[in-house]
């Protein structure tokens, strides 16, 4: 069976919309809100969320329960105030696992407990070099010293407060969506690359007058960043779960940003022999661009499943991205040929 066409350029501006609708780990209800959008154009699907507040779709064919199942996490890097300084500005909790110095001279907004976004930018605590000279290049970049100037006149803890900012607010690091040559670059690519391709097929589908070869389950994670996002919800019926996460470009990887890739082992070991190989079929029976990788430090939603107890094959695949966790870059190649791959296992009898 030959692949349904999928439209491209709603695909990049779906991806440019996800992008931009801030989803930092506990604080994902306005991309949720946006995909249940989205998917309520799907006649099939059955859309409800978890007590968790994951957004799950079933497509089930003849009443049956979900067989397959695919995740993807709408959840990304951000983080929260731990702390209003006596100068009025603001010192962060991290919100997922990056290197302090990738988020230095980030602008961000400081969403307040009624809604309101404040803006600032992070910086280090020495920052001038005309006054600290030496120490702006010497000073750690950790908790500790970097910290959240404010775009709004204050000095102190007490005018900070009466802003409305208060410890637990969530700060949205600015996704800088830029598209140029056929590559994307932004914050947050990871998951939102994926969550895009997903989408993208369901509705594929849907506009072919096709269906999945199996009841299938679509689950839209909200806590992969910290590690048990499909830790739970998933029915007993389940046979196989293939988990769609970027995929690492960088030294001594084979991934690169124009390719889908299979990533056969991560932190937390091997993935499912038996589903790995099967997909790689349908990869060739179907022409689909893609590399086959291993990720030393990493670890997926199809893990966080099978650490909870999940009884099932589980497989990982995704676009390759360039610098995770930080200044993220694809190409509209990987996100096509990851598409296509997630059709054709959606297609397949088997």
């Amino acid at each position: 069976m030959n692949l349904p066409n999928f439209d491209e350029t709603a695909l990049m501006d779906l991806l440019k919309e996800l992008l931009m609708t801030p989803s930092p780990t506990g604080d994902t209800g306005k991309v949720l809100d946006l995909l249940k959008s989205e998917l309520s154009e799907v006649s099939h699907l059955d859309t409800y969320q978890t007590p968790k507040g994951a957004l799950m779709a079933e497509w089930l064919r003849g009443g049956s329960s979900p067989e397959r199942g695919l995740t993807v996490h709408v959840d990304t890097l951000g983080a929260m105030v731990k702390q209003i300084k006596s100068n009025g500005r603001l010192s962060l909790s991290q919100l997922g696992g990056y290197p302090w110095n990738t988020i230095e001279g980030e602008g961000c907004s400081v969403q307040t407990a009624d809604g309101k976004l404040i803006r600032g930018s992070i910086l280090i605590d020495q920052a001038s070099a005309h006054v600290h000279g030496k120490k702006v290049a010497e000073t750690d970049r950790n908790q500790e010293h970097l910290e959240v100037r404010l775009d709004i006149r204050t000095t102190s803890a007490e005018e900070t407060r009466e802003a409305g900012i208060e410890v637990g607010d969530f700060v949205f690091f600015d996704p800088r969506v830029e598209s140029n040559h056929g590559f994307i670059r932004s914050r947050h690519l990871d998951d939102k690359a994926a969550v895009a391709c997903l989408v993208t097929a369901i509705r594929a589908l849907n506009s072919s007058g096709l269906q999945p070869a199996r009841s299938t389950l679509f689950h839209f994670s909200n806590y992969e960043e910290v590690g048990h996002g499909a830790a739970a919800g998933f029915p007993d019926s389940l046979q196989e779960l293939v988990a769609v996460d970027m995929a690492a470009v960088g030294e001594g990887q084979n991934s690169d940003e124009f390719h889908a890739t299979l990533c056969v082992k991560d932190s937390g070991g091997p993935y499912h022999r038996g589903l790995n190989q099967r997909l790689l079929q349908l990869a060739a029976e179907h022409g689909i661009s893609h590399k086959i990788d291993i990720y030393p430090h990493y670890g997926s939603d199809g893990e966080a499943y099978w650490r909870a107890g999940g009884n099932v094959a589980v497989a990982l695949l995704g676009p390759g991205v360039d610098a995770s966790h930080n200044y993220e870059r694809t190409h509209r190649e990987a996100l096509q040929a990851t598409t296509q791959w997630i059709l054709a296992y959606l297609l397949a009898e088997s």
